[in-house]
């Protein structure tokens, strides 16, 4: 009779342990299961920043702006130059580019001035047969922004409610060297840059002619 009890009593240890072991089972499965869905949320944020991180990447790098030209209108008067314009146009294979988020930085080794587009008063299509300094109301800005001279978009992206340039595109930035710099004299370095919300700046730098003695000089 003992000894029955005995092995009645090992049974129920035995199931005891069983038990535990399935508690331990489960509990093992729900960690792994947690676990294993930190690990898919963390590798789908991970994916998601390094596909945005490549679009940045890929935006700063392929797009931006090239300077084509500068050109000077001199005061006959005073032998000095009194206005300018800067050809922009994208890089290839840059995306759109809005001038209203540009800043063009422009300095004389003396003064340096920083300018933003005026707005849709200072924004003009080049007109044809006249030169582009002919367009004065283009020139009127201060000596904190710049006027847009419209000279190629096939596409229209560039209105004067948003001057939105991309491939093909072809604009003139007007300064009004007169507020900026009390106009510019002859021999005097100048050097700048046209950077664009993203992507790279256009750099430009000349030196003013030794004798200003035309109305119009080829600067860049």
């Amino acid at each position: 009779m003992g000894k029955r009890i005995i092995d009645i009593l090992k049974r129920k240890d035995v199931g005891a342990i069983g038990i535990g072991a399935m508690i331990v089972f489960i509990a093992m499965v729900l960690v792994a299961g947690i676990a294993a869905s930190v690990l898919i949320q963390t590798a789908g944020n991970l994916e998601m920043s390094a596909m945005r991180a490549g679009q940045e990447t890929e935006a700063e790098v392929a797009t931006g702006l090239a300077i084509t030209d500068v050109e000077g209108h001199v005061d006959t008067d005073e032998k000095k130059i009194d206005n300018l314009t800067i050809n922009i146009k994208p890089r290839a294979g840059s995306k759109e580019i809005d001038l209203e988020q540009a800043v063009l930085e422009i300095s004389n080794s003396s003064t340096k001035v920083v300018l933003t587009w005026g707005g849709s008063n200072y924004y003009a299509n080049v007109t044809a047969g006249a030169g582009v300094f002919s367009t004065t109301s283009v020139f009127d800005v201060g000596n904190t922004q710049f006027g847009i001279i419209e000279l190629e978009d096939a596409d229209n992206s560039s209105i004067y409610t948003g001057p939105v340039i991309n491939r093909g595109d072809l604009v003139m930035l007007t300064v009004n060297a007169h507020e900026c710099f009390n106009k510019l004299p002859a021999r005097t370095d100048v050097w700048g840059q046209v950077i664009p919300e993203e992507g790279a700046p256009g750099v430009f730098s000349f030196r003013t002619p030794a004798s200003l003695t035309d109305e119009v000089y080829d600067l860049y």
